[in-house]
């Protein structure tokens, strides 16, 4: 039987999860970011499992036949950094020049990491959500 994804949809509620990060910027960063992604997917926001503030969803399935449902676009706040789940991926290369204007920034296997919103070009961060999402639904 197929291993169940941890991270999942929950109804938890977002406000809530905002409510709890203690470092008032950090909150109004994590705010503005939520914004912004909601606007990138016209979905509203939902927490994935309990620190995943998630938008919109969409079905994967690998090769090796592992398949589930994941955010289209997502962030957590985490200790040192707010953690963008885009799915950059392996087309980071697709993104290098909007990466190059985007300010002060970290990239993982698909992820973003920025630590505060005035660190980044807000409409550059907006092509990147939107290219995403493009992708994503392509």
């Amino acid at each position: 039987m197929a291993k169940a994804n941890k991270t999942q949809q929950t109804d938890a509620s977002v406000e809530a999860y905002f409510a709890g990060i203690p470092d008032a910027a950090r909150r109004a960063d994590c705010e503005a970011l939520a914004a912004m992604m909601q606007k990138a997917t016209g979905e509203p926001a939902k927490m994935w499992g309990a620190a995943i503030v998630g938008f919109g969803s969409i079905h994967y399935k690998y090769d090796s036949g592992r398949e589930g449902d994941t955010c289209l676009l997502g962030f957590a706040s985490r200790k040192d950094a707010m953690a963008l789940y885009i799915g950059l991926g392996a087309g980071l290369d697709a993104h290098a020049a909007n990466l190059a204007k985007l300010g002060k920034h970290k990239t993982g296997k698909g992820c973003l990491y920025i630590q505060r919103m005035a660190d980044v070009d807000a409409k550059v961060l907006m092509a990147l959500l939107k290219a995403s999402v493009a992708a994503k639904r392509a």
